[in-house]
């Protein structure tokens, strides 16, 4: 059994208060209010422009906060609301537990203690997903999200649908948030990874009614619609930029070595995984797919299980410097294969004779991907066996 003033305790001296957005769930929400309570005395209801018996049931509780929307706006922005009530209330942090009953406020304790361990990260509360009465399409849709969070991110977690989290508001304060409805918790937690915000789980308990009793105001024509659109945005924001970002930031002074040791050399892999690495970054570096190359390499690393830290540096063979170089040989690697001379005069860039000259360019960069991607292979992989490196057990 839990002390509970000794919670109460935690949540004062870190900070933290208890967020629930809610809307018509008058079945569930006085319970979960109530047990909150229990625990922390610094709770935020944000009403949602509840139609049914909702307002009535906030209204017995004098010791919490209440945020008020006059029609509904959806979770998102009952959430964003809910974080600008915190921080002006002084907190830093902020657990979101849903109001229709599935989590368990006993779990705030799990939160805490992570936090005070790691300050500053946006903890996720993984649910056990194989337990009875889970939707088949609530499975579905995590494996579907935390599936694009990774290729967004590079970040692999078991659960980023859970509604369950401990968000850094504080540290959050400055992250531009657009969305209103269920995807701002997709939104979320990309955006922080992108900043630096360590993005991590732990586990929770979670209760799902029977089928028919749960009450959910997920639409999954419109709302599947809406997420597809934004993993859509956020995966060109993350080809385009913040993945590059995000392998540049690990490379600083204070922990080069350890990124060189741990996800470069990573002794635990086989000598094949290493050169088929440096194979596939090569090859998306050079393929002409631009503005593309590096999230597919990625995508390709995180399916094949290869180094994705090496994938991704091998591919910024493209950078800008490099460019003409890549170009150049693209083309005369075209004109060998076709038997064809390219006229090279930009003054005609918008003839019949350009569209030829992309043409070869294409072939020769295809070809010229697949050459360099066999050759870094079998250069790194002799290069291994020469030096008679063996993998060792993955700690």
């Amino acid at each position: 059994m839990q002390d509970k003033e000794i919670v109460k305790a935690k949540f004062k001296a870190l900070k933290t208060c208890v967020l629930i957005p809610t809307y018509n769930n008058a079945k569930t929400l006085e319970s979960v209010i109530s047990k909150t309570l229990e625990y922390c005395n610094d709770v935020i209801v944000v009403n949602d422009g509840a139609t049914d018996d909702s307002p009535n049931i906030i209204s017995k509780f004098n010791d919490i906060t209440v945020v008020k929307h006059e029609v509904n706006q959806g979770k998102g922005m009952a959430l964003r609301n809910g974080f600008k009530k915190a921080l002006e209330l002084g907190f830093d942090n902020v657990i979101s537990i849903d109001s229709d009953g599935q989590h368990y406020p006993e779990d705030f304790i799990t939160f805490l203690n992570k936090i005070e361990e790691q300050p500053g990260s946006l903890i996720i509360g993984a649910r056990n997903m194989t337990v009875d009465n889970v939707p088949g399409k609530s499975t579905f849709g995590n494996k579907f999200s935390n599936f694009w969070f990774m290729v967004e991110t590079g970040i692999s977690l078991p659960d980023t649908q859970s509604g369950y989290r401990l968000y850094p508001v504080k540290r959050m304060r400055n992250i531009w948030l657009f969305t209103t409805k269920f995807e701002l918790e997709i939104e979320v937690i990309v955006k922080s990874a992108w900043r630096g915000i360590p993005v991590i789980s732990v586990p929770v308990k979670v209760y799902y009614a029977p089928q028919g009793e749960r009450i959910t105001h997920f639409r999954p024509g419109k709302d599947f619609t809406r997420i597809s659109f934004l993993n859509t945005y956020l995966v060109i924001l993350a080809a385009l930029f913040w993945r590059p970002v995000m392998l540049l930031r690990k490379f600083t002074l204070t922990n080069l070595k350890k990124v060189w040791r741990d996800e470069i050399m990573a002794k635990h892999e086989t000598a094949f995984n290493k050169a088929m690495s440096v194979a596939v970054g090569l090859f998306f570096g050079i393929v002409p797919i631009w503005g593309f190359q590096f999230a597919t390499a990625l995508l390709v690393a995180y399916f094949f299980k290869l180094n994705k830290v090496v994938v991704g540096l091998v591919a910024q063979i493209s950078v800008p410097p490099m460019i003409p170089f890549i170009l150049f040989i693209s083309v005369k690697t075209g004109e060998l294969v076709l038997n064809q001379k390219v006229n090279l005069d930009l003054s005609r860039i918008l003839t019949i004779d350009a569209l030829k000259n992309i043409y070869v360019y294409t072939v020769g960069a295809c070809v010229l991907s697949v050459a360099a991607a066999l050759a870094g292979f079998l250069v790194t992989y002799l290069s291994l066996k020469m030096f008679r490196y063996k993998p060792t057990a993955q700690k």
